[in-house]
């Protein structure tokens, strides 16, 4: 296993990083302990989860037990101080998280507490704001995404004060560093700039969605991370499961995300079908399995710290963590260059 910096600390953070999003919905309690010890025996060092977590579906009856299922897991094996460990405050627009409201001190500093009772641990490696205060662009936002609509001068207070409420738990000693996740390039600029300017902790990490299918990151937030060192943690690097090549055929595996959403949160439609075609022709036409080649490619890019894997099985999750051993070569990137040019923003 691979181990990169997070950010500018001393924390080095396995390349692979273990996602939760199904534990307490699709997966149960001794099915997250068993790829929790799984993935340790394999090198993983970092898990990655949120208060709002599981999201498959997401729900008022479940919200947070994701994040019990780790601390049961810390209180049996005794390994907390092994993990670095990351979770999410979530933002605004939930009705059953205070009421839906965006982030606040008050609001800031209960989830994080709350977070650290169900997680059953004294602290947190790494803190990340899950969404933005402000509109977004990320999860399908980008066709109505219209930031004049917004005050700037409120983004950037809300920005300063949610670095201000991370930096007070950063001196109670409850969290260790700042991430962020779902958010754009002016937002990682900002916080980078108002850290300098007012000596506040500077983020580490951003947490975006980015696969062979969504390489919105390419661009302008792939040059702010790899020069201000604050490297990306790649949610679906398998496009929620499409890139494995499961659906390819038309069928829909009992149990799998495509039977609580069809479209898979619109990653699986018209419009994705012919690239994600070409794709999964590359790797067979090269002798490899779909997605460690489309998480290999991931972990190969210049900005990655990890890539943020999820199974609903151990079959699932033995493979995802063997992308570890695949090295794309420069054969394999070209076709897979090809097929970016012509098909370079499919959902």
């Amino acid at each position: 296993m691979k181990y990169n910096p997070l950010g500018r600390t001393e924390i080095k953070v396995s390349e692979i990083c273990l996602g939760t999003m199904t534990w307490g919905s699709q997966n149960s309690e001794a099915e997250a302990h068993e790829q929790m010890d799984y993935a340790v025996e394999q090198g993983v060092n970092f898990f990655d989860t949120a208060e709002l977590y599981p999201v498959t579906p997401l729900s008022a009856d479940t919200y947070g037990d994701t994040e019990r299922i780790i601390g049961s897991w810390f209180w049996k094996r005794q390994k907390r101080d092994d993990i670095i460990l990351a979770t999410k405050v979530a933002g605004p627009g939930r009705p059953y998280i205070e009421d839906g409201a965006g982030f606040s001190p008050g609001k800031i500093k209960r989830a994080c507490e709350n977070s650290l009772k169900r997680l059953q641990t004294d602290y947190i490696d790494l803190y990340q704001v899950h969404w933005p205060n402000r509109a977004h662009y990320h999860f399908r936002n980008q066709w109505n995404y219209a930031p004049e609509r917004e005050d700037s001068q409120k983004a950037r207070d809300d920005i300063h004060m949610i670095a201000e409420s991370l930096a007070d738990l950063i001196k109670e000693g409850k969290i260790r560093h700042l991430g962020l996740s779902n958010e754009t390039a002016w937002g990682l600029a900002q916080y980078v700039k108002i850290a300098e300017a007012s000596g506040l902790p500077r983020p580490v990490s951003i947490q975006n969605e980015y696969s062979l299918l969504n390489r919105l990151f390419d661009l302008d937030l792939g040059e702010v991370a790899l020069r201000e060192d604050i490297g990306l943690l790649a949610f679906s690097p398998l496009a929620a499961g499409i890139l494995t090549g499961k659906y390819a055929d038309g069928t829909v595996p009992e149990g799998s995300r495509m039977t609580l959403n069809p479209e898979m949160n619109g990653r699986y439609t018209a419009y994705s079908k012919p690239a994600l075609d070409a794709y999964l022709a590359v790797a067979s036409r090269h002798g490899l399995v779909p997605g460690q080649m489309a998480i290999a490619y991931c972990l190969q890019r210049a900005f990655m710290t990890s890539a943020i894997i999820g199974a609903t099985s151990m079959a699932q999750l033995k493979e995802n963590i063997g992308a570890k051993e695949l090295l794309l070569n420069d054969e394999i990137l070209n076709e897979i260059a090809e097929i970016y040019h012509q098909w370079p923003m499919p959902i």
